[in-house]
């Protein structure tokens, strides 16, 4: 046992230095071009330009690579080749120039991607066993979630999760847990600060709130299930209809920018973070369909980055539209909705509950739960990840280790 622990602690310490100076890195540029957009807002015209030499970058140099989370799901499930390292600078760069220029993506995919690709490349140097080096493997996709939200126990939960739907690697939580937590705190010391959301106001713990949190949290899972299944659902008709791949980012682009100046939903594009903390303290209006509509267009088409913060987006905005109807208070709607349809989105119900206590504190752990639960239930089988494979169906049988995306039917 001794040998186990101070082994996995070295092994876990390179991993969380990688991850959280990395994710320090990307965080600062990601500032850096919220910052240049937002104070030079006509730059969304050059979003069609940025698009075409994203698609053309990766398809010179990161075809091995595009499938992006995907891959490192797949390589987890069947190892078969070292993770490329091209694939670290390559998701950081493509998702710093759709920020800056417009696209409505997010950052948690490019943080796993990194920390994935650069955990890989150590397993590789250090000759690893192929089950050794799926472990190390989670720890970077641990150190990387963790680093870029400031979560490590969700960062923890979310690498062993998120690879098969209701199966826990519990085996690998050491690791995963050390590398979180450490990469978390290797950010902090290079400075990284990470948004407060106030939640200040929870309603009791009466009937009524148990069965409007459940009912808003069915209602967050089939949010959650919408934006999947478009996305996916765009990106292969593009595909389908766009051979070249740099043109479909290219007019993707235009359609985003045309929207934005069309519309003046300048709110839309980027992280959105202002509109997040708004809706904790001020009615959003209908802003949970204008992300999902932009966000669906800039990943369907190609740009780079995540899918988890413009789900934070739909589901806090979402929450708060629901708070009046269900009687409940909107600040807390909106923290439920926060974590909820990711946990729907992702089936991840338990990161889901731990990351809303971690960022809200743990008096909302109860409703959480029951919100992120509901919305795994009834956010059906495939997600935001389509390697994901069932490790044990939700609500019915389904043979194991198939991927999810392709259960449609009851099995016999």
């Amino acid at each position: 046992m001794l040998r186990y622990l101070g082994r996995w602690s070295i092994l876990a310490a390179l991993v969380a230095a990688l991850c959280g100076t990395a994710s320090a890195a990307f965080l600062f540029a990601l500032d850096w071009a919220g910052v240049t957009r937002d104070a030079h807002p006509a730059i969304i015209w050059l979003l069609p330009l940025a698009g075409f030499a994203v698609g053309w970058i990766y398809l010179q140099f990161g075809q091995s690579v595009e499938a992006g989370n995907n891959l490192l799901i797949d390589e987890i499930h069947d190892p078969r080749q070292t993770v490329p390292l091209r694939m670290a600078p390559l998701v950081a760069i493509a998702t710093v120039v759709s920020h800056l220029f417009g696209a409505s993506v997010g950052r948690e995919g490019t943080a796993v991607q990194m920390g994935g690709a650069l955990a890989d490349q150590a397993s590789h140097r250090l000759r690893l066993y192929p089950e050794d080096r799926r472990t190390l493997l989670m720890a970077g996709i641990a150190g990387g979630f963790a680093s870029v939200f400031g979560t490590p126990l969700a960062g923890a939960i979310f690498a062993m999760e998120v690879l098969a739907i209701g199966k826990l690697r519990v085996r690998v939580l050491f690791p995963c847990l050390l590398a979180a937590v450490l990469a978390d705190r290797i950010g902090q010391a290079w400075g990284v600060r990470h948004t407060h959301y106030p939640l200040h106001e929870l309603a009791p713990t009466t009937a009524h709130a148990v069965l409007a949190v459940l009912v808003a949290g069915a209602l967050f899972g089939l949010i959650g299930m919408v934006f999947a299944r478009s996305t996916h659902a765009l990106g292969r008709v593009v595909k389908r209809r766009i051979a070249y791949a740099p043109l479909r980012p290219f007019l993707g682009g235009i359609v985003v920018a045309v929207a934005v100046w069309a519309l003046d939903a300048y709110r839309y594009i980027g992280l959105g973070i202002p509109a997040i903390v708004d809706a904790f303290v001020q009615p959003a209006g209908w802003d949970f369909l204008g992300k999902m509509a932009f966000t669906v267009m800039s990943l369907g088409t190609g740009f780079k980055g995540g899918e988890v913060t413009p789900l934070f987006f739909i589901g806090a905005t979402f929450g708060n539209v629901l708070a009046p109807l269900l009687d409940l208070p909107f600040p807390m709607l909106a923290g439920l909705g926060f974590v909820a349809v990711f946990a729907g989105a992702a089936n991840t119900p338990i990161a889901g509950t731990i990351m809303a206590m971690e960022m809200f504190g743990p008096a909302i752990g109860p409703f959480a739960a029951l919100a992120c639960l509901a919305s795994y239930l009834f956010s059906g089988h495939a997600g935001i990840y389509a390697a994901q494979r069932v490790g044990d169906g939700k609500y019915r049988w389904l043979p194991a280790g198939v991927k999810a995306r392709f259960q449609k039917r009851r099995a016999p």
